[in-house]
């Protein structure tokens, strides 16, 4: 019996790209290339590394609370600072 399991990620969507470089160790390579094998196989689409690297700090960045918080406060200044100025 075959189960299929879904992964915190889920099907990539498309987007526009810039490019980052970045250097991490070898066993997070390891682990990345794993993902993305895992990934492939349950979604049906062929996808490496590198791909997935901006939507997984996507999705984690979606998800740090203190982010979130701090980037709802920097958003309401800037748009009072905006404001003040005019």
């Amino acid at each position: 019996m075959t189960t299929t399991r879904k992964l915190r990620l889920g099907p990539l969507p498309r987007t526009e790209t810039t490019k980052l470089t970045f250097a991490c160790p070898a066993s997070l390579k390891a682990d990345l290339e794993r993902y993305a094998a895992l990934h492939a196989q349950i979604y049906g689409e062929a996808v490496d590394a590198v791909t997935l690297i901006p939507h997984m700090l996507e999705a984690f960045m979606a998800r740090d609370r203190g982010f979130r918080r701090n980037r709802s406060n920097t958003h309401t200044r800037s748009l009072t600072d905006r404001q003040d100025s005019e």
